[in-house]
């Protein structure tokens, strides 16, 4: 430094100055402006203007080859480290100084190109040292890159130097571009290989389809040559199920197969083509059109197997459906001829009754002209059985068997036909002489045994009778019908006398028979039993006539007892009813008085029992002789006894009334001309006499008295709240008592929560409270102390210590809330 500061001699520094002068214009013609430099201050030795013109040519020369999108070579080379160290999150360049402090951004560069040589993972942001250490070092011994730069210094400064650093970094921009230019080469080669593959592997996926398309064909071919028949029809379906399945699920695939073929034949020939390639020529025997020839043989052999199996198909279906008619037609006769033989050698004639014969002839006619009927099938049998042995049926031999057995089997049914109808005819001319006889019998043997049964119902005849006369007629008709049995018992004797003719035939001609008679199923043995059940009845019959006639008279003295003592009660007790509705009604006196006079009725009426008692007892003796009627009354006991209770009741209720009245008076203050007001305008509107009144003539009745009900809404409501307290039952009926209570509390003066609250207002000197002091000097010692226990303190504004209220006790009194 010191030798440099001294001038030299100036001759040599004149030199110095030219020559440093020359390289300055070099540099100035490249666009490189020298700002406040020049040769003295060079060959002077000024260090810090020389290294700065040092940076000012590296940043010209080492930097201008980076060209990106038309920015100068700073902003290129930054754009060129942002674009590569994008991927990374945590580095981000935003410049040339403090972006690469802690050493991730040339880590980031070197991973990006080149990333074998640093394991990127383990790097950490506060580990700039390591990082830019790493970076330095691999730079150097990998890439060529000298270490211009100290990691100390850069992470000791706040601004590392960015001319430094621009350095720097630009060489990784020469080291890795040269890289690039290889790595393009390379992808340059690998593109014209991959065609070539992918050409080859398409000829080999050519030659392998045409192969096994060739091979199925191969194989497919003789099975459709195979025409080899079948027996049954069952087999032949089969195959053509196969040779669909064939047409269905086989072959399309492989129509497929073919088409893809000449498709990659195709794409394969137009691609070698358009990149410049030889054609393919398919190994031997497998060019397209070796296997559309191929193919055409499939589709002729396919063709003519599906006509020789639909031929064959029809064949068997005429021998199957012959066959099958052979069967129905065999099977229907045979389950018709099934049983006829045991049929047509049965007996049942031997035991047949005529009319029987007569039917079983009958049926073997219509059975003669069903056997004839059946000719025509049994010939058609055999016709089928011939055919089908003209067409080589597989399974003649049983065919044959069958037909043969029907055959024999119909001439046998022919023969037994004629054996049966012959014995049908031998039996029914014996059967037609017997019948006679049988008929003659039965003609006279039912109206006989009718005359017997009804004989016998006419004597057990049970009868009910109410009179005397009824039962006279009884006897007289009984005397009638006793007169009768003499002649009776002859027309038995004659008809018994047939019966013994028609024994002595059966046993003459020794004709297999039950021995009844078709005609009727009376028995000689039924109708000598009956008659004798008809003698046994007639005196029991009398018997029965003569305790019923004696009953009646009984009965009629019942009848008159009841009678007579009925005709008196019945009216006594209407009577009675009578009076006490007078009396109750009348109002004679006063209400004690009614009182006296009601309570002598009800003795008089007491005393009366005895005679209802015996009454009674008359009754229940008409009741177990069952008598239902009695001309000699009009009063039955069901009247009496009605009559008699409710005179029992009226009168208890009268005097209730009349108690209560008294009561209601005494209570209420109201006066016997009050009541005997209310008793009269009662009494009037109860029309009926029935004690009670409806609503609306209660209604009348209120108003008779001064009560004054609009005919308005107003009037309505008030006159709906009268009756729910005189009907609270809603029975839609008001009796005298509720009328009384009702117009007494209307009347009377009135015992209320609010004349007590009045009154004890009165003790308390017009106070809306009362104290202690004041209860104990107005009211008696007891009552004062049951309201001081009861009454709860006064809460008022005018309240003062000890003040009780009056008000809540009175309405707690009435229960209009609680005490």
């Amino acid at each position: 430094g010191e030798r440099l500061a001294k001038p030299e001699r100036g001759k040599m520094r004149v030199h110095k100055i030219s020559n440093v002068n020359k390289a300055l214009d070099f540099i100035a013609s490249k666009g490189v402006k020298l700002v406040s430099i020049g040769a003295e201050e060079i060959v002077d030795g000024n260090v810090k203007m020389t290294l700065g013109m040092i940076w000012t040519i590296i940043l010209r020369f080492a930097i201008q080859d980076i060209s990106v999108e038309e920015t100068s070579a700073k902003e290129g080379l930054l754009l060129w480290c942002q674009r590569k160290t994008a991927p990374y999150k945590n580095v981000n360049i935003q410049n040339f100084h403090i972006s690469w402090k802690d050493g991730l951004g040339f880590c980031a560069l070197i991973h990006r190109h080149r990333p074998e040589l640093i394991d990127y993972g383990k790097l950490r942001k506060d580990d700039p040292l390591t990082n830019l250490n790493t970076a330095f070092d691999v730079a150097e011994k990998y890439l060529d890159i000298p270490k211009m730069l100290d990691a100390e210094d850069i992470v000791g400064t706040a601004r590392p130097d960015e001319k430094a650093i621009m350095t720097y970094v630009s060489s990784f921009y020469h080291a890795f571009s040269g890289a690039q230019k290889a790595e393009t080469a390379a992808n340059r080669i690998c593109k014209v290989l991959a065609v070539n593959q992918e050409n080859e592997q398409l000829m080999e996926d050519y030659e392998k389809l045409a192969s096994d398309l060739l091979e199925w064909i191969r194989r497919t071919i003789p099975w459709l040559e195979n025409r080899a028949p079948e027996n049954t029809m069952q087999a032949m379906q089969q195959k053509l199920e196969d040779f669909r399945d064939y047409r269905r699920l086989h072959k399309p695939p492989k129509v497929q197969e073919k088409c893809q073929l000449e498709i990659n034949f195709n794409t394969l020939q137009t691609k070698l083509r358009l990149s410049n390639r030889p054609a393919f020529m398919p190994s031997e025997g497998k060019m397209v059109s070796d296997i559309n020839n191929a193919w055409g043989g499939l589709e002729q052999a396919e063709k003519g197997y599906e006509e020789w199996l639909l031929n064959e198909i029809r064949r068997l279906e005429r021998l199957d459906h012959l066959a099958e008619k052979f069967r129905q037609k065999a099977s229907i006769h045979e389950s018709w001829t099934d049983g006829k033989e045991a049929m047509l050698q049965q007996k049942d004639y031997e035991t047949a009754t005529l009319s029987e014969i007569k039917a079983l002839l009958k049926k073997h006619e219509a059975f003669e002209s069903d056997l004839a009927a059946h000719q025509d099938r049994v010939e058609q049998i055999a016709a089928i059985a011939q055919e089908l042995n003209e067409l080589d049926y597989y399974d003649s031999p049983s065919v044959n068997a069958r037909c043969q057995k029907i055959c024999d089997q119909w001439d046998n049914l022919g023969a037994l036909t004629q054996k049966r109808r012959e014995a049908l005819e031998r039996t029914e001319k014996l059967l037609e002489t017997i019948d006679q006889l049988y008929l003659e019998y039965a003609k006279r043997a039912a109206p006989f045994n009718n005359w017997m049964e009804g004989a016998m119902e006419d004597l057990q005849d049970t009868f009910i009778v109410h009179t005397i006369e009824e039962i006279q007629g009884l006897s007289t008709a009984h005397e009638q019908f006793k007169a009768t049995l003499p002649d009776a018992d002859k027309e038995r004797q004659a008809i018994l006398g047939i019966h013994n003719e028609v024994s002595k035939i059966v046993q003459t001609y020794h004709v297999n028979m039950a021995g009844t008679n078709p005609y009727t199923t009376i028995t000689p043995h039924e109708i000598n039993g009956k008659w004798e059940h008809v003698r046994q009845l007639v005196p029991r019959r009398d018997q029965a006539l003569m305790e019923e006639h004696a009953r009646q008279q009984q009965n009629e003295r019942l009848r008159k007892q009841f009678g007579a003592q009925a005709n008196v009660i019945g009216p006594w007790i209407q009577t009675k009813m009578e009076e006490i509705g007078r009396i109750s009604i009348e109002m004679h006196g006063t209400l004690e008085d009614q009182l006296n006079h009601l309570r002598q009725y009800e003795k008089s009426i007491v005393n009366y029992k005895p005679k209802i008692d015996q009454l009674e007892g008359d009754h229940q003796q008409i009741q177990e002789a069952l008598i239902f009627d009695n001309k000699h009354t009009n009063y039955t006991m069901e009247h009496i006894r009605v009559g008699w209770e409710q005179l029992l009741t009226t009168i208890a209720r009268t005097i209730n009334e009349v108690e209560n009245q008294i009561l209601t008076r005494d209570a209420k203050g109201i006066s016997q001309e009050q009541m005997n007001e209310f008793r009269a305008s009662f009494n009037h509107f109860d029309r009926d006499h029935s004690g009670t009144l409806g609503p609306e003539e209660f209604k009348a009745c209120l108003i008779s008295l001064g009560y004054d009900i609009g005919n308005d809404a107003q009037g309505e409501a008030e006159f709906a709240r009268i009756m729910s307290i005189v009907d609270p039952n809603r029975l839609g009926v008001v009796t005298f008592q509720a009328f009384i209570d009702f117009m007494s509390r209307e009347t009377a003066d009135t015992d209320t929560a609010d004349q007590v609250m009045a009154s004890f207002k009165i003790l308390a000197g017009d106070k809306n409270y009362i104290t202690v002091d004041e209860l104990r000097r107005e009211l008696p010692p007891d009552q004062a102390e049951y309201c001081i226990a009861r009454m709860a303190p006064y809460n008022g504004r005018d309240a003062v210590p000890g003040a009780l209220d009056y008000m809540s006790f009175s309405t707690a009194l009435y229960g209009e809330s609680d005490l």
